[in-house]
């Protein structure tokens, strides 16, 4: 073969590959296209096509009064793309690059390097790199106004508790992915969630998501609302009271209630230390523990209501009897000591419960036999579940009869060697109050959807009748009694108020031993003749002093005093005291109250006022709370707010004047912001020492006020009540 024809044959050969690849191609086509077409566009559309949910609105919580508790806020996700095309050009220049770096780093307060590093350290090809995870309405509109390309901006929705610590065992708190963990938003999680939405999107090679007209779309059901029967009024009160009371003597934590006796509605439920539900973790787990339905205890004392309504329907008691107790107070039960508080000598039965006689009481109590008592104690509670709708409640332990000793009849008549939560307490004295109806204790009385149509409604239910109304009839002036100068209880007393309860101190068991620590308590209810109200206080080793009548019987007197001022039905029927001039009257607890309910309370009263302020809540009053002043003397009220009313002309359309918050608690603070349309951010807790914006500065309506507070120290709390 010549050099010519070699030439022409590989010529040949490589214009006859250079024709196949053409025809490979027309092949893939016709095969792609035709023959495995159908089944190649199927598995494209089930890669590209994804399903992504519509998240659901979870349900708010509201108070009795309609005041919002818990709700749903808005923040917003931060993220960059710095290979986006500008003008032309791929990649994000390098000045706006740094322009949104310090910009970030004055909203968030971090450096400039920490947000560098961020994007310099991203995988080269990244187009999502998360900067900020909860920007405000505020930083957000900030970084949009920047008009910087790249950045992503994606609403984020987060549980947020109105009046932060407000309630917070009462309500619970919620994880990360929204699901109730304790309280109400636990319990009613399935209710308050809803059902989530589903859409179709696209994704494309680098798993960005687009949307598309006509995708399927599912939308979500928006969680039901619950309206709950805690008194945002009530509950702030009792909070109040019980933190002054725990620090006062210093006490490991304390519990409080309040519940109306007639229907079992919680009125008010805390618990003290508490923490924030916004920031569950920011706080102690033991501070999270809902005390009231999870802690079982012995009731001491407070248990003698058992004991009193067994003896008196049992006819083991004559009220004109006399019981002798030792001169030092001691008796001998089966080789164990038995011990009053102190030598009580001669007692009549009004006076065993008055002066809380341990050894008269065992005595009354051995009169029966064990399985009748143990029955009455069955029939008031003990021993079984409250159902009240929260998560964690135990039910107690109350031994059967044949498990009992010798001893523990008379131990048990006086609140030992049994073990209750303080609700199954409480409930059993609302039982009393309530003329022998138990009713079973609740926290939410209806669910609405989000059109407020009723999904469900509460109805009182009436679990039974612990006793004969005659029989408590006897025994109301007794526990009235309690509350006289010379019973236990007498710190307890409010004057003109009408009150009946029980002191409680019981020994803690540690190990399996009594110690010498002490659990101090108070219940009671009033008026006593229309109960209203029942309210149990209780505390954890007060180091002051283990008697309930001193520790837990000044708070609850402090709550009733404070209950009446804001219930106009009991203000305007407490009674004037023996010791009074009928020419005078007494003031009552305005603090804390608005500037309606104020006046309307003291027109009710005939009281003439002079009030300082143009709006807020009272934050003074002179004369104080509980002076008696001649009728038709004048008394001050300071409100919180004394800004002028022509300042309030130059306030712009959405935007809102910021008032001086300095010097109010933290609630008041944040009602105020509330009335306004404004977020409130808290930092410490206590009273407002500084404020951000200042003020009369002007704010968008929506924005965030930030407060920092500082507590008093107990020894400051200590000398301002020395003066």
């Amino acid at each position: 073969m010549d050099e010519r024809t070699a030439i022409l044959s590989r010529m040949f050969i490589v214009l006859g590959l250079i024709l196949l690849i053409p025809c490979a191609l027309g092949f893939q086509l016709i095969r792609i296209n035709y023959v495995e077409g159908e089944e190649l566009r199927e598995l494209w559309s089930k890669q590209a096509v994804d399903q992504i949910p519509i998240p659901a609105q979870r349900g708010n919580i509201y108070d009795a009064n309609g005041t919002l508790l818990a709700t749903n806020a808005v923040d917003y996700k931060l993220a960059f793309d710095p290979k986006v095309t500008v003008n032309g050009k791929a990649g994000v220049p390098k000045e706006q690059v740094e322009q949104l770096i310090t910009k970030l780093s004055a909203l968030t307060k971090k450096s400039d390097s920490f947000y560098r590093t961020k994007i310099n350290s991203a995988p080269a090809r990244s187009r999502y790199i998360v900067l900020e995870t909860n920007l405000s309405v505020l930083a957000k509109d900030q970084i949009k106004a920047l008009d910087i390309d790249g950045v992503i901006l994606e609403e984020n929705y987060r549980r947020k508790y109105t009046f932060g610590t407000l309630a917070a065992h009462t309500l619970g708190f919620v994880n990360h992915e929204t699901n109730g963990r304790i309280g109400l938003e636990a319990y009613y999680n399935e209710e308050l969630k809803g059902e989530d939405g589903v859409r179709q999107v696209r994704r494309d090679p680098f798993n960005r998501i687009f949307e598309y007209v006509g995708a399927p779309k599912k939308l979500p059901r928006n969680g039901y609302s619950l309206h709950t029967t805690i008194d945002a009024y009530l509950q702030a009160i009792l909070e109040d009271e019980l933190k002054a009371g725990v620090d006062k003597h210093l006490a490991n934590y304390g519990t409080g209630i309040i519940l109306d006796p007639k229907t079992g509605a919680i009125k008010a439920l805390a618990n003290y230390p508490t923490f924030d539900p916004n920031y569950p973790g920011s706080n102690n787990e033991e501070n999270r523990r809902n005390f009231a339905i999870s802690d079982m205890i012995e009731p001491g004392s407070t248990f003698k209501l058992v004991t009193a309504i067994a003896a008196v329907e049992q006819g083991v008691v004559d009220f004109n009897e006399v019981f002798e107790t030792p001169d030092d107070g001691e008796v001998v039960i089966h080789d164990l000591v038995l011990r009053d508080h102190d030598p009580l000598g001669d007692l009549t039965f009004k006076e065993v419960i008055q002066k809380s006689s341990n050894v008269a009481t065992a005595e009354i109590a051995m009169r029966m036999d064990k399985e009748v008592f143990y029955q009455y104690a069955r029939n008031m509670g003990f021993g079984s579940s409250t159902n009240i709708d929260l998560i964690g409640e135990v039910e107690g332990r109350l031994a059967k009869p044949y498990e009992w000793s010798l001893v523990t009849l008379p131990w048990m008549s006086h609140g030992y060697e049994i073990q209750t939560t303080p609700l199954q307490i409480a409930q059993a004295y609302a039982a009393f109050a309530n003329n022998g109806k138990m009713m079973r204790p609740y926290l939410v009385e209806r669910i609405e959807d989000k059109n407020g149509e009723v999904v469900s409604e509460h109805e009182p239910v009436e679990i039974r009748r612990i006793a004969k109304k005659s029989t408590l009839d006897k025994l109301y002036p007794i526990f009235e009694s309690v509350v006289a100068d010379s019973g236990t209880g007498d710190l307890a007393q409010v004057n003109g108020l009408r009150i009946a309860g029980k002191t409680g101190t019981a020994k803690k068991v540690v190990n399996g031993r009594y110690t010498n620590n002490y659990r101090g308590s108070f219940v009671g209810f009033f008026p006593v003749e229309d109960p209203q109200y029942v309210c149990l206080i209780l505390l954890d080793e007060p180091r002051t002093s283990g008697y309930g009548g001193f520790t837990a019987a000044p708070i609850f007197q402090n709550v009733a005093k404070r209950i009446a001022g804001l219930d106009n039905n009991i203000q305007q029927n407490m009674k004037v005291g023996e010791e009074q001039n009928p020419n005078f009257v007494q003031v009552p607890f305005l603090k804390g109250l608005k500037k309606k309910q104020a006046i309307e309370l003291l027109t009710g009263l005939n009281i003439p006022y002079e009030v300082n302020g143009k709006a807020g809540y009272i934050t003074k009053q002179t004369p104080e709370a509980g002076t008696q002043i001649n009728i038709g003397q004048e008394i001050s009220l300071t409100l919180s707010e004394t800004y002028a009313a022509s300042d309030s002309a130059k306030v712009k359309d959405g935007y809102a004047e910021i008032p001086n918050l300095i010097g109010m608690n933290m609630r008041q603070a944040t009602n105020l912001l509330t009335e306004r349309g404004l977020e409130t951010e808290i930092i410490g807790s206590g009273t407002v020492f500084a404020q951000y914006p200042k003020k009369g500065e002007l704010l968008r309506k929506g924005y965030s006020v930030t407060i920092r507070g500082k507590a008093k120290s107990l020894e400051l709390l200590t000398q301002t009540e020395k003066r």
